[in-house]
């Protein structure tokens, strides 16, 4: 039979209140009480109903966190930073994985606000109008992850994705490429990746390159879509010179193609990423990719929920953090 309150306070000799008071630190309690109290909480293995704890602190101590895929490896890392920091200031983690389905987002956004959340860190491969007036007026702290919402009411943390994707472009330019094809995610205007084609346009048009709209690819950030890609130019006799994929793993995916194709890298193409996972310097070749701090981008959304939750001031409700072009073995100069 599990302890409750009543028994605890029954053996103590003191009331529920009083109970009550010391497991919360609600209000003040002699220092004999609460060592009296505490000590047949030892002896029994009492442990406090949380619903029942929430409702009278008004505190949860829960930060809701919605993803669009928890397979991906760059979101793996950035909820790491989440969990970690989190942890840190005693908060638990309620996880919710969208596949990027707009009903679901909103479906989980409503459910986590019935669970009275005290937080949420959101992060989508779509900013859809909707969800952009849900999260505006949602009535808790919020943090968008990898997403510049300067132009929007809401917090966000992020990199520049598109100054990095044009200093990348650049990059291979400089590196007398000519022919660069980018897979990204999509070409929809409410869709993360925008920033990136942006960067990309605005690097080749600023060294008198046209853009070939064949070489601008949707590739869903998967591994196996950015094989199927590379096929595509194969057959279709169009293969640049370089391939500059919006993510580290689709980059991967492109090289995988290249290599059973019977093509070299960087020899005969060179392929360079986004993100710098772990996987990146592992990998052969080693990538050449931008690498962003991913596991702070999740701490940073996370402390600032948390600073929004003590009020404490915010010094930004956009935080940009820096990013860095790592040059390794899969690009190569061809001039």
């Amino acid at each position: 039979m599990s302890i409750t309150i009543k028994d605890v306070a029954k053996k103590a000799g003191v009331s529920i209140s009083t109970v009550s008071r010391v497991i919360n630190g609600s209000k003040p309690v002699s220092s004999e009480i609460r060592q009296k109290v505490l000590k047949v909480i030892e002896e029994t293995g009492y442990r406090p109903n949380p619903v029942a704890r929430s409702l009278v602190m008004k505190k949860s101590q829960l930060i809701g966190v919605v993803v669009p895929d928890i397979s991906n490896v760059f979101i793996g890392e950035i909820l790491n930073g989440i969990e970690e920091i989190g942890k840190m200031y005693g908060y638990d983690i309620l996880l919710c994985n969208t596949y990027g389905q707009l009903e679901q987002e909103l479906r989980y956004l409503n459910l986590l606000r019935a669970k009275q959340v005290e937080g949420i860190v959101f992060m989508t491969w779509k900013l859809e109008e909707k969800l952009v007036e849900y999260l505006e007026t949602i009535d808790i702290p919020v943090s968008l992850v990898n997403r510049n919402t300067s132009n929007l009411n809401i917090p966000s943390v992020s990199i520049d994705n598109f100054q990095a994707a044009y200093e990348m472009t650049k990059f291979l330019i400089e590196n007398g490429h000519k022919k660069i094809a980018l897979i990204r995610s999509s070409l929809d205007q409410n869709a993360f990746g925008l920033d990136q084609y942006n960067g990309y346009k605005e690097a080749l048009e600023e060294h008198g390159l046209e853009i070939n709209e064949k070489l601008v690819k949707y590739g869903n950030w998967k591994l196996e879509n950015s094989y199927e890609i590379v096929e595509e130019f194969i057959d279709e006799k169009i293969l640049p010179t370089a391939i500059f994929a919006a993510s580290d793993e689709m980059a991967i995916g492109a090289i995988n193609c290249l290599l059973d194709n019977g093509y070299k890298v960087p020899e005969d193409v060179s392929v360079v990423g986004f993100n710098d996972i772990k996987l990146a310097s592992i990998y052969r070749p080693n990538l050449t990719t931008i690498h962003q701090p991913i596991y702070d981008i999740g701490a940073v959304a996370m402390r600032m929920i948390v600073k929004k939750i003590d009020g404490e001031e915010v010094d930004s409700n956009v935080i940009t953090l820096p990013h860095e072009l790592m040059v390794r073995e899969s690009s190569k100069n061809i001039e």
